[in-house]
């Protein structure tokens, strides 16, 4: 298994600083307020879902030539996400970062299946995993304070 570059661990961590911050907001703002850091946190949970999906076509268009019959569903997953997203933020808070939430994890777990393919370095997949848990724990910590604030 190839290590993760120590910048990706970082950064990946880093990533989570949003999510934590807009799902602590959404539990302590104010009633009033808290629609802005749920929103906040659906935005970014969007932008986060679209990241994973890219990184398929990446992997899609830099695939050797023995990966191809895997060009098209490669490329589908680096859509499918995006489009999920978008549905995602056009939902009030508890369905949109549900649905957020599940989608995240529902990439990782395909790229579980895909790393049995040898087609996801199997580092990505660890780092990918304890990213994705952190994320959807937030997203469905700001789901239920929006639950909370009905």
């Amino acid at each position: 298994m190839s290590p993760m570059p120590t910048p990706a661990i970082w950064l990946g961590a880093a990533g989570l600083l949003p999510f934590i911050a807009t799902a602590l907001l959404s539990w302590l703002l104010p009633p009033e307020m808290r629609g802005f850091a749920l929103f906040a946190l659906a935005a970014y949970g969007m932008v986060i879902l679209s990241f994973l999906g890219a990184v398929h076509w990446g992997l899609a268009l830099g695939a050797p030539a023995n990966e191809a019959r895997y060009a098209a569903p490669r490329l589908g997953l680096g859509v499918l996400p995006a489009l999920i997203a978008w549905a995602a933020l056009l939902l009030p808070p508890v369905p949109g970062l549900t649905l957020l939430a599940t989608a995240i994890l529902a990439t990782a777990a395909v790229e579980t299946l895909a790393a049995r393919h040898g087609l996801v370095p199997l580092g990505y997949l660890r780092l990918r995993w304890a990213l994705s848990l952190g994320a959807a724990l937030c997203l469905l910590a700001g789901a239920a304070a929006a639950l909370n604030s009905v």
